[in-house]
């Protein structure tokens, strides 16, 4: 029988769910939407509470996220911005944290979705940041769960693999220690359904590696017999 992991340490601060879903919800606006961005009391209030690409579901108030905003800013997680009559807040993850982008990436996934394989965050994370492959987001997440004590310790855990699943999924660590038992098995339920996302990843990645290598070998016959390549004049 395989050992579980143990228990792992965790960032200084540790993050409420509230927060956590305040902080990685500017995070996802940045990039999904840069012309509303920064948001104000309102819209952050809107998206936290979003029904789709959100676990667990949450009906947060307004006043729950002024307070969560109270705390994320003395730890330089988040900033208000001046020079607009209503209030508007922006994230200062990376500088915050520490991480490259590839990393902020992930782990805002992570804090907005809950638990996912490596093929699920690549598919995720399709409009925050486009990931070559697995392979490289595995990459990032080896190093966020190596994270050095120095540094503050690992900011994401692999959880073991979870009954009838192929692929194990992450686990973030911003809000504290993760029960890596209890979160295999609470897995095991939709282990169908992740499996089939990662394997329809692995199977679109392979299609558009073939896609590319068929274009380029037409374009290169076009060149040598002198004509245009289909669907140019």
């Amino acid at each position: 029988m395989s050992s579980l992991p143990s228990p792992q340490p965790h960032p200084s601060f540790t993050l409420t769910a509230v927060e956590a879903r305040v902080l990685a919800t500017l995070m996802e606006k940045a990039r999904t939407v840069p012309d509303s961005y920064p948001l104000s009391l309102n819209t952050l209030m809107l998206g936290c509470n979003q029904k789709t690409s959100r676990e667990p579901l949450m009906n947060l108030t307004e006043a729950e996220i002024a307070t969560a905003l109270d705390t994320l800013m003395p730890l330089n997680l988040v900033r208000e911005t001046s020079g607009s009559r209503v209030a508007r807040y922006e994230h200062n993850f990376q500088r915050g944290i520490g991480v490259p982008e590839q990393s902020a990436v992930l782990l805002g996934l992570l804090m907005l979705r809950g638990p996912q394989t490596a093929g699920e965050l690549r598919l995720n994370a399709e409009r925050w940041y486009r990931f070559a492959d697995i392979s490289s987001v595995e990459g990032f997440l080896d190093e966020l769960q190596d994270r050095s004590a120095e540094k503050g310790g690992p900011l994401v855990v692999k959880l073991p693999r979870a009954p009838g699943a192929r692929e194990q999924r992450w686990a973030h660590l911003l809000c504290g220690p993760v029960d890596v038992e209890a979160a295999a098995h609470a897995g095991g339920a939709t282990s169908a359904g992740t499996n089939s996302v990662a394997g329809l990843t692995e199977r679109v990645a392979h299609l558009e590696q073939e896609l590319a290598r068929l274009q380029q070998t037409v374009r290169d016959l076009c060149s040598e017999l002198g004509v245009s390549p289909p669907g140019q004049s």
